[in-house]
Order: C-alpha cells, then sequence, then structure tokens
C-alpha cells in the first residue's frame, strides 16, 4: 500500500517513516520545511535503504494537493503537518487556526476528490477537557480545551468525523501525550527551530551547551514536587502506534480514537533528573511563572489501544533520555551540522 504522510520531515513524521518503510510500505510524503529540515529524510532512506516520493509542498494548498493526489496512487493518509506548541498557540492563536484547519479541510477535499478513504489523524491528549479526572480514557469529555492548539486538534477531529460519516472513511485519531526520545542509531531526532517549545528538546540544548538554563515554568502545582506531571511517550513506539493504525485503518470503517502513552506520569523535575542520569551532565534550570494553558498532570490509560490495535509502549523514561542525548551529543547543532 502507497501512504502518503504529510508533515513527513519533522519529529514525528520522520521516525514514523523509518517505521514505515521497514514494515514494507512505499511512501509518498510532503513537508514545507517551515519547521523541520530536508535533511531528516536523507537519514530516513540512510537507517531503511529505501528511497521515497517527497514533494515540497505546503497542504494547505490545494493545487499542490492536487498535483500529489493526481500523480500518486494512495491507499491511506498520515496527517503530521501542522502547528504543535502549546504556549506558541496561546501567543499567536490565529496564526494557530489558519494553519491547522486550513491543513486539515484542504486535504480532506482531496481525499473526496480523489476517493481516498483511510486516514490516520496525529491528534492531541490536549483535546481533552481540563476538568477531567486521571487517568484519561478515550470516553473522557472533550471539548473543553485549555489552549487554541487543542482547539484546532479537538476541531480537526470534528471536520474528519462528518467527512467519515458522509464519505464511508476509516478514520484513526491518535490522541499523542508528550512525545520525546529519538532513533536508536542517533541518526534522527527533535530539532526545533529557534527555541523549544517543547521541555526535552530544551533539557537536552542545555546539556549539549546552545542555552544557559532551562525556564522551568512553575513549581507551585497541586503534584508532589509542585511542577507539572506528563505521561512521557518514546517516538518510536509513537511510530509503531501508527503502523497499527494503519492496519486498522485497512480493516475497519467509521472513526475510533485511541490514546497512545505509557499510563504513567513523570513530573518536570523528575525527567530532569532522569537525563542527568542518563547524560552524565548537569542541566540548571531557573524557576520561571506558571504558563498559561498548562494543566497540573496528565495521563493516560491506552488499554484500549492495547485491546484495539495490538500495540502498547515498550520504552521507558530512561530509555527515552539516553535516546535523546545520544542524538543531542551527535548532533550538537542538529541537522544544521
Amino acid at each position: 500500500m502507497n501512504i502518503f504522510v504529510t508533515g513527513a520531515a519533522g519529529y514525528i513524521g520522520s521516525h514514523t517513516c523509518v517505521e514505515l518503510l521497514n514494515k514494507g510500505y512505499s511512501l509518498i510524503a510532503a513537508d514545507n520545511f517551515s519547521n523541520s529540515s530536508g535533511e531528516s529524510l536523507e537519514r530516513v532512506k540512510r537507517i531503511t535503504g529505501k528511497d521515497i516520493v517527497f514533494y515540497q509542498a505546503d497542504i494547505r494548498d490545494a493545487a499542490a494537493l492536487d498535483k500529489i493526489f493526481s500523480e500518486n496512487e494512495i491507499g491511506c493518509v498520515i496527517h503530521f503537518a501542522g502547528l504543535k506548541a502549546v504556549g506558541e498557540s496561546v501567543a499567536k492563536p490565529i496564526w494557530y487556526y489558519e494553519h491547522n484547519l486550513s491543513a486539515t479541510l484542504t486535504l480532506c477535499k482531496a481525499m473526496e476528490k480523489y476517493g481516498v478513504t483511510k486516514i490516520v489523524f496525529s491528534s492531541s491528549a490536549t483535546v481533552y477537557s481540563a476538568g477531567n479526572k486521571m487517568p484519561l480514557t478515550e470516553n473522557s469529555a472533550t471539548g473543553q480545551c485549555s489552549n487554541p492548539y487543542g482547539w484546532t486538534k479537538f476541531m480537526g477531529e470534528q471536520i474528519l468525523d462528518g467527512a467519515a460519516l458522509v464519505n464511508h472513511w476509516s478514520v484513526a485519531l491518535l490522541r499523542y501525550f508528550n512525545v520525546i526520545g529519538s532513533h536508536e542509531s542517533g541518526l534522527l531526532g527533535d530539532d526545533p527551530a529557534g527555541i523549544p517549545n517543547n521541555l526535552m528538546p530544551y533539557i537536552s540544548q542545555v546539556a549539549v551547551g546552545r542555552r544557559e538554563f532551562l525556564p522551568l515554568y512553575g513549581d507551585d502545582y497541586p503534584t508532589p514536587d509542585g511542577t507539572c506531571v506528563r505521561d512521557y511517550i518514546h517516538v518510536c513506539d509513537l511510530a509503531a502506534g501508527h503502523t497499527a493504525a494503519v492496519e486498522y485503518c485497512a480493516k475497519n470503517t467509521g472513526v475510533e480514537a485511541f490514546n497512545l502513552g505509557t499510563g504513567k506520569g513523570t513530573s518536570n523535575l523528575e525527567l530532569i533528573r532522569a537525563f542527568e542520569e542518563a547524560s552524565g551532565v548537569k542541566v540548571p534550570y531557573r524557576v520561571q511563572p506558571r504558563r498559561a494553558g498548562d494543566l497540573p498532570e496528565v495521563y493516560t490509560d491506552a488499554s484500549k489501544s492495547k485491546t484495539m490495535l495490538g500495540w502498547s509502549a515498550k520504552k521507558n523514561v530512561a530509555d527515552m533520555c539516553a535516546d535523546v542525548w545520544r542524538w543531542q551529543k551527535n548532533n550538537p547543532t542538529g541537522y544544521k551540522a
């Protein structure tokens, strides 16, 4: 089967391309490189020994999508393309709504036009409402998101739900928790443009000497050590979840949501200490005021994914930190080297 991967050069997209190629799928990939590097796809080819049909394109460009869909026989879409930082979405909400929703709508129109009926959507745990009890399940309340990024993912799910109902599509909504880790080769990793918006790439850039200290947003949350608690999942485990979702879509119709996480919460301070242990490097940090849109704790019950997808996370936080350090140590300036 040919898989069309949007946002393929990004952090999660590139790792998923490795997993798909190793599973025997053929890939058509697109990226506009707004927050990624073409070097990541060259490294995907190096790791797998396989080639990819690539288009440099913005998924909001209908003409570009028309060219891609007309030139390739696409069996399933995996939709990663979009902006992804909670804090940035609070500062730039209109920018986030315009980018993320336009991309999904334009992609759905192309799928309708060319009769493509299967899609795996890169959603997020941020679709869940703030008042839910932990752990979150797929039946936890949604639709009262705490930040614009979460709203764009929630609205994207609604768009796909409507399209599936009308067109009899097969849709897997993958609600990620906090993705960290790197490919075991040290060739692929998280390389955000500019100042990192997420905790782990900031930690690793401080450790490698690119930044002086880590800003730690809030130490007065109602958690055991006062810092936010998150469910961290290794990016390679997440990539395996996407191949499982493609297989699910091949056999089923309708819309199904799946939580992808480990089911275990780790605080910001615990993650810093785990990274220091894995790397042998001290990570200096300075406590800052709380950041708008951050919840005290978020972690999941991923039993539905295990039952219906046959998927579960394999790697622990120590593995994640070791792999991140291998990537950052070998690539101190990211793909720019």
